[in-house]
Parts: structure tokens; C-alpha cells; sequence
């Protein structure tokens, strides 16, 4: 050959070339892929946290969601109460108002009775002392038909007036 390729050079070249990779093998090839592994590993680890994480944060989120429902289910029930409570009271306040109504009902209804009794007796005294009053006209004078007449006319008058 013309002396393009040596093969002594070539050869040192492939011997070099090997050594390199051997002592790449030994020094730095088990050091770069540990430190991979390392690292693979690593990040499996934080995979695997984080998927711990989600996880506790999806039961964290159905205890709340259920803790809720069962506020809201309470705060419901409270409410019912409430209203209950409103509607019973305010059947007490309507229960005590009637009855204190009828009471001033009845109230009024005997006022209204002995009011009647007193005129009733009023008027039966008045009765009484017209009828005396015309008792002794009639007494003190001599009575005649159209005199009497006159008379009793002038007593349903002044009985009249009375009412």
C-alpha cells in the first residue's frame, strides 16, 4: 500500500482506544451510572410521594365533602326546628290572643249587661215616680173622660222622652 493507512498507528490507535474504554469502564462508567441510578431512583421516590400526597388529598377531600353533606343535612334540620319552633309559638301567641279576646268579649258583654240592668232600674224608677206624679194629679183633681184622656196622653209623652 502506499502508505495511506500504517497499521502500526492503526493498531495503536485501537489499543488506546480500548484502554480508554477500559479505564472509562472502571473509573468513570460505574460512578456516571450509580449516580443514575441514584437519581432514578430519587425521583421514584418523589413519584411515589406525590402519588401519596394525592391520594391522602382525594380521602381529604371526601372527608370534607361527607363532613359537609352532613353540616348541611344538620344546618337543614336545625332550620326545620327553627320554623317548628316559629309556627308552635306563634299558634301560643294566636291561642292566648283569642282567649284574651273572649275574655274581653265576655267582659265587655257583662258590662253591657249590668249597663242595661242600671237603665232597666232607672227607668222603672222613673216609671214609678211618673206614675205617682200622675197618681196624685189624678187624686188632687176631679176627673172628667176627656180629662183623664189628657192625662194619660201627657204620661206616654213624658215616658216617651225618657227612652
Amino acid at each position: 500500500m502506499n502508505g495511506l493507512i500504517d497499521i502500526r498507528q492503526v493498531a495503536t490507535q485501537i489499543l488506546g482506544f480500548l484502554i480508554l474504554l477500559w479505564i472509562m469502564r472502571k473509573y468513570a462508567w460505574g460512578p456516571v451510572l450509580a449516580g443514575l441510578e441514584a437519581r432514578r431512583a430519587k425521583i421514584a421516590g418523589e413519584f411515589a410521594e406525590a402519588q401519596k400526597a394525592i391520594d391522602a388529598g382525594k380521602k381529604a377531600k371526601e372527608f370534607f365533602e361527607a363532613e359537609l353533606k352532613t353540616i348541611d343535612a344538620r344546618a337543614r334540620q336545625k332550620l326545620q326546628e327553627a320554623v317548628a319552633e316559629g309556627q308552635k309559638v306563634a299558634g301560643e301567641i294566636r291561642t292566648q290572643a283569642q282567649a284574651e279576646a273572649a275574655t274581653r268579649l265576655a267582659r265587655a258583654q257583662d258590662d253591657i249587661a249590668r249597663e242595661r240592668e242600671k237603665a232597666k232600674e232607672l227607668l222603672k224608677e222613673q216609671v214609678v215616680a211618673l206614675s205617682m206624679r200622675t197618681a196624685e194629679k189624678i187624686l188632687r183633681t176631679k176627673l172628667d173622660d176627656p180629662a183623664q184622656r189628657k192625662l194619660v196622653g201627657e204620661f206616654v209623652d213624658e215616658v216617651t222622652a225618657l227612652k
